[in-house]
């Protein structure tokens, strides 16, 4: 589900906006301004975050001017906390919307607040995950962070965009050391908003104080955060639910708040399903453990200016033919092609560990050789696509593998003990984007290789 993208015009530029899901509910969905609207779905996890809040209500997500494809404003002049309401405003109004609930995520809770207060007749309910109303330190507030800590955030947060994700440590430290996670959020981080305007952002956001407009919400509220949050405070949410008259809160177990789809969200997304619908829906099993293999064609660089471009399409489609005969034969699914090779996942490493032997020795009977490197962990199901340390995990095994050569990690070493397969070590490997060293091991030979199928 990639829904389409439409923009709607606002007083000083134009907003982009998207309407997803045919849920009883309509839903503002507004986070701080890490968002694109365009690539945003191409990261798993927030896609299947979208999905299931999907599940269960129609959303409307926008990106707020100066941020994602909504038009840029000047540095000198960023939106102010009402011209960003009015965006949301703007686009209920472009997708014929009367009546919303509003979810305020992280820094898009102030806004939040002050639309569920300002416009109490367009606001069904309110919604604020990991939020808070006033972030620096005052002595009516004494929750808040002093300003020596804002100031240090601030310059941490500068040196960090568009160029680490060390941030993640303290936002989102259950994926601060996944590698795919953090390349992803790196790329997020400069399509969403340049390093300079984001600065500023972030300075004006510790600077804001909406406590007075607290009592003035008159809509069910539902307050959820996190309870081991070390950026986003669970005495913020605490606050947020004794101010607003009748708020509800709920605490979460976990650490994980920026991005919002970081790490276990199913807890959050009940919490807020219940709340707005009545109901808490079931939602599908999106994690498994899996062994995954990845295969890249050696030298097909050369093969391709040895062959010519007609003989070269003609070994890829008997290569093709292959994999497709293998991996029905063993139980394997191809996840797509990456290049020159594939990308399979398995339900058993055994299985898996045969089958990459046996299409090595295909292949080489049709003139192509191949590397393969398998893992087995716990990977995240989107659709018909995997993701997860895992997978990047099983790339770097494969990469370190030797022409013609079928490597695994230790895990799926110590999975197929008295299978009858034999692997012999090839030392620790620092695998590239994965913490720590990892022993690999070289296929030797599979029960019952004599018998190999032959493909020639």
């Amino acid at each position: 589900m990639r829904p389409d993208t439409r923009y709607a015009s606002a007083e000083g530029g134009y907003v982009g906006y998207q309407v997803f899901g045919d849920g009883s509910v309509d839903c503002l969905f507004v986070t701080n301004w890490l968002q694109n609207l365009d690539v945003m779905w191409e990261e798993p996890s927030l896609a299947r975050y979208l999905r299931r809040l999907a599940s269960f209500s129609r959303v409307i997500c926008f990106d707020k001017r100066g941020s994602g494809i909504s038009d840029p404003v000047p540095l000198s002049s960023l939106p102010t906390i009402e011209e960003w309401m009015d965006d949301g405003r703007v686009v209920l109004d472009a997708a014929g919307v009367e009546r919303v609930a509003v979810i305020g995520d992280t820094e898009g809770g102030p806004m939040a607040i002050m639309l569920a207060a300002t416009m109490p007749e367009r606001v069904s309910a309110l919604v604020l995950v990991n939020s808070f109303a006033r972030w620096r330190r005052a002595d009516d507030y004494p929750i808040g962070m002093p300003d020596a800590t804002v100031e240090k955030l601030i310059e941490r947060y500068e040196q960090n965009w568009g160029v680490t994700s060390d941030i993640l440590s303290l936002t989102a430290p259950s994926v601060a050391n996944d590698a795919r996670f953090r390349e992803w959020y790196l790329r997020y981080q400069r399509l969403s908003m340049p390093r300079g305007a984001a600065t500023q952002l972030y300075r004006w956001i510790t600077s804001i104080d909406v406590r007075a407009v607290l009592p003035l919400v008159r809509v069910p509220t539902l307050v959820v955060h996190r309870r081991s949050s070390p950026h986003y405070r669970l005495d913020f949410g605490r606050y947020l639910a004794d101010t607003i008259p009748d708020a509800r809160l709920v605490e979460i177990d976990g650490a994980d708040a920026y991005p919002f789809h970081a790490g276990d969200f199913d807890p959050i997304l009940d919490e807020i399903e219940s709340f707005l619908t009545g109901t808490r829906g079931q939602h599908t099993l999106d994690r498994m453990l899996a062994t995954i293999l990845f295969t890249d064609i050696v030298g097909s660089t050369r093969l391709l200016a040895d062959r010519g471009d007609a003989a070269w399409l003609e070994l890829l489609a008997r290569h093709d033919q292959i994999v497709d005969e293998l991996l029905t034969r063993y139980r394997g699914r191809q996840v797509n092609h990456t290049g020159d090779g594939v990308l399979a996942v398995f339900d058993g490493p055994a299985r898996a560990v045969v089958c990459a032997s046996h299409l090595a020795a295909a292949l080489a009977e049709i003139g192509i050789t191949i590397r393969a490197g398998l893992h087995t962990g716990e990977v995240e199901v989107n659709g018909d696509q995997i993701a997860g340390l895992a997978v990047n995990i099983a790339a770097r095994v494969m990469a370190e593998a030797d022409d013609g050569a079928v490597y695994t990690s230790g895990t799926v070493r110590d999975l197929v003990l008295g299978s009858g397969i034999e692997l012999e070590p090839v030392g620790e490997r620092a695998l590239k984007g994965v913490p720590g060293s990892w022993p690999l091991h070289r296929l030797v030979s599979v029960p019952g290789a004599t018998i190999a199928p032959s493909f020639a």
